[in-house]
């Protein structure tokens, strides 16, 4: 079943619900018919990225939500071995088309979306922004129209050119057609929309779409929403310093790629607060590496204080050590910002 709710912008209700959605629905159809997550207050809201300790169920999902007037949020389940929680994507919609931020993993999620976004508007996908180039959010890319724009950093560029050459792929990969190094501003419907490189975070290639009017910051995989700082191919100091580039800018809403969308006030919270844990897991790295440890101990050893509830904690936790203890030592690709 499809849930729309409207979101909470800075204490004003910024759009109604999408037309025919749940406000009105009977008992029983979970938190978005009756009180959306999104709308409770800050000191209310369960802090976790469990859907379950928030009182949802599967067939609360997918859950969509208008953030401003034609800017909706998609937010689906998945799975990581036992633990389930959100992949966020961003559509806008305009009279001469849809940009579409970051897709779903796999063909079948994403033609899930597709059909969400059909039951909005009849405008056709005619953009889609890789924003993190991971397969959770393009294996089901081959599901957008042939026609549409795909922008992506070089990075992810490169990365999508990898795994098309991957035998055995369960989808073709659709490669990028437009390059974004650093900044590529877009006039869709009247609409201003930037697709703008902050810095290697996530994934190296990591892209964020901002909406300057709506002050709306769709920041895919940088931001993961009380989920462990996931580090495979992540970049772990300058992740620290691209969250503080987007904290600069003048956003209210800003959009995880994992997670819940929450109001805006919790959001802006929790980037903080994710921001913390990307340094505590850098710092507890540093710590274990200056004191000589070897890199197996090290994994072992690690502890994450308030992180160790966190979701993914027990499959990234070891990774993270790698990861940083690879950029201590000179081992990652290209140098800093």
């Amino acid at each position: 079943m499809l849930h729309r709710s409207p979101l909470l912008a800075l204490g004003l209700l910024l759009a109604a619900a999408c037309s025919g959605g749940d406000a009105d629905a009977p008992d029983g159809e979970g938190p978005a018919a009756d009180a959306p997550v999104a709308d409770a207050a800050a000191d209310q809201q369960v802090r976790t990225a469990d859907p379950y300790a928030r009182g949802y169920t599967d067939d609360d999902f997918p859950r969509v939500q208008e953030l401003a007037p034609g800017v909706y949020s998609y937010e689906q389940l998945r799975s990581a071995g036992e633990e389930r929680f959100t992949t966020v994507s961003l559509f806008v919609v305009t009279d001469e088309g849809v940009l579409v931020a970051d897709g779903q993993g796999s063909l079948d999620e994403t033609e899930r979306m597709i059909e969400a976004i059909a039951g909005i508007t009849d405008q056709p996908i005619t953009d889609v922004v890789v924003a993190s180039d991971h397969g959770d959010h393009t294996a089901g890319n081959a599901a957008f129209p042939e026609t549409a724009r795909v922008y992506a950093h070089p990075t992810s560029a490169e990365a999508l050119r990898a795994m098309a050459g991957v035998a055995g792929a369960d989808a073709p990969v659709r490669p990028a057609t437009h390059l974004v190094e650093e900044r590529e501003a877009l006039t869709l419907g009247g609409r201003q929309i930037e697709i703008l490189f902050l810095g290697r975070a996530h994934t190296g290639g990591d892209l964020v779409v901002h909406l300057p009017e709506e002050k709306i910051l769709f920041m895919s995989e940088a931001y993961l929403h009380r989920i462990f700082p996931a580090m495979r191919t992540a970049h772990p100091s300058e992740w620290v310093e691209m969250i503080e580039r987007a904290q600069s800018m003048d956003v209210d809403i800003y959009v995880p790629g994992h997670g819940f969308v929450d109001s805006p006030a919790i959001l802006a919270e929790e980037l903080e607060v994710f921001q913390d844990a990307i340094r505590q897991v850098n710092a507890e790295a540093r710590r274990l590496h200056e004191a000589g440890v070897p890199l197996e101990e090290a994994q072992e050893q690690a502890t994450f204080g308030d992180l160790e509830s966190w979701s993914l904690r027990d499959s990234q936790g070891a990774r993270a050590i790698q990861q940083v203890y690879a950029e201590l030592n000179g081992e990652l690709a290209g140098a800093s910002r």
